[in-house]
């Protein structure tokens, strides 16, 4: 027999996002403590470059730790919709709340950034990815926003159906996007310490980024 759900069982979108956005803070802020315990192993004094990164197991582990924090925002995406569109705009808004979160709870707790140009590791897969803070929140902002028009369509029966044109564009974007971040990868695993962000190639591929997601947007199913 299948029992079926009761009228008003299924929570409202609007309550549906709350929960969505409270889980992206809630994990920013869990990654927050995380960093904050890794600073207090490696960095005592304070997190500067050059970098410290660990060793052997730890290492792996930490690896393993971003790749599970992935597979963590796309299982909550996956759960949220049944629509394709809608799943991956899901996660792209979790990832942003995430991020900016996990930078909104290390201000007060380590008073660090000292400001939006401060340097920071972001990622150490494939490569090592620095680069000013101010970079990531940007991205971050641009998930959220892209996100969650790609949501509002896709449940509304207007899922983008981008021409190859625009994945190209978005593709070429989103690689010289990840080219500025791992850009100085050999220089920190040798000691070194960044100084000079690309910026012109990361401004290049945000605009095309930007570009192809606009371009989808005006290709609509059926």
């Amino acid at each position: 027999m299948t029992t079926q759900a009761a009228p008003g069982s299924e929570p409202s979108p609007g309550v549906r996002w709350i929960w969505l956005v409270a889980f992206g803070i809630a994990f920013g802020y869990l990654e927050a403590a995380v960093v904050v315990y890794l600073r207090e192993l490696y960095y005592p004094g304070g997190f500067a470059f050059p970098l410290a990164l660990p060793r052997d197991r730890v290492l792996v582990v930490e690896l393993g730790r971003e790749v599970a924090t992935l597979i963590m925002l796309a299982a909550v995406a996956g759960a949220a919709s049944s629509l394709r569109w809608a799943r991956f705009g899901v996660f792209c808004v979790l990832f942003g709340v995430w991020d900016i979160a996990f930078y909104a709870a290390l201000k007060p707790i380590l008073g660090w950034p000292q400001s939006l140009l401060t340097w920071d590791v972001l990622f150490l897969l494939p490569l090592v990815w620095t680069g000013p803070v101010l970079t990531a929140l940007l991205v971050a902002v641009s998930l959220i926003v892209a996100g969650t028009l790609l949501v509002r369509r896709a449940e509304a029966g207007r899922a983008p159906r981008p021409p190859w044109w625009a994945w190209g564009l978005a593709g070429l974007g989103l690689a010289m996007l990840l080219a500025t971040f791992m850009a100085h990868d050999a220089l920190v695993r040798a000691g070194g310490v960044p100084t000079r962000f690309p910026w012109a190639p990361y401004g290049v591929g945000f605009l095309l980024g930007w570009a192809g997601f606009g371009a989808s947007l005006r290709r609509r199913d059926g």
